[in-house]
């Protein structure tokens, strides 16, 4: 692989898998509205009780980044507060959440796919933004090293669809936001605390995502 598809796939890399890609393709958006433009869905919210989530799946641009390249995101996250016990805080946290993340970065120019997948460990809500982050499980051959990292991303929910969206998306290893200090384009990344990324920048062109904003629960009384 050339060392500029390496730099295109492990910095400006992105979402979903390549099938869910073009199966979901089809009419329907993430807000449950019919579409024609190829917007993705996935399963409703995973949480029944009325929590904190966010659902989806889009692909979006970068704005200080012209190229043909498809990237995406597929978001299936929930909240459940204090179920993962932690060294020195045995009732968990208030954002403790579960579910998935998918990335998908298909690079025009070389004409390669990568995909990642990953468990969500915490999200954050507030009224129509998101912010979580997921370990990575797995990644497709060729991929950034990524399994067993912790990525984080932000989702802003522009309401329902009428023919574009108005969503936007931001992800932690954007080198243009996430340098170390004194760092170039060559310097590795800053390291990605739980429910760590920066403000969501980046325009979704097809799809969507659905967040639904709770409060944190307190801390259990002793």
């Amino acid at each position: 692989m050339t060392r500029t598809a390496v730099t295109v796939l492990s910095v400006l890399a992105v979402v979903t898998t390549l099938s869910t890609t073009a199966s979901a393709s089809a009419d329907t958006d993430a807000h449950g509205s019919s579409r024609g433009d190829g917007g993705h869905v996935i399963a409703g919210p995973r949480n029944a009780s009325g929590g904190a989530s966010v659902t989806g799946s889009g692909e979006f641009v970068l704005p200080y980044y012209k190229d043909d390249d498809v990237r995406s995101f597929t978001f299936d996250a929930a909240s459940a507060p204090f179920s993962k016990p932690l060294p020195g805080i045995p009732t968990g946290l208030p954002t403790d959440a579960r579910g998935t993340v998918k990335v998908l970065h298909y690079g025009a120019d070389q004409h390669i796919t990568v995909t990642a997948e990953g468990h969500v460990d915490c999200l954050v809500t507030g009224p129509n933004t998101a912010t979580l982050t997921a370990v990575i499980d797995k990644v497709s051959p060729g991929g950034p090293d990524w399994v067993g990292k912790r990525l984080g991303f932000s989702v802003y929910d522009g309401g329902k669809d009428k023919g574009h969206s108005r969503d936007r998306v931001g992800f932690s290893w954007d080198q243009t936001m996430n340098l170390m200090p004194g760092g170039t384009t060559e310097a590795p990344e800053g390291e990605v605390g739980t429910c760590m990324a920066p403000a969501p920048n980046a325009p979704v062109t097809k799809g969507g995502y659905t967040v639904r904003h709770a409060e944190l629960p307190p801390f259990p009384t002793p």
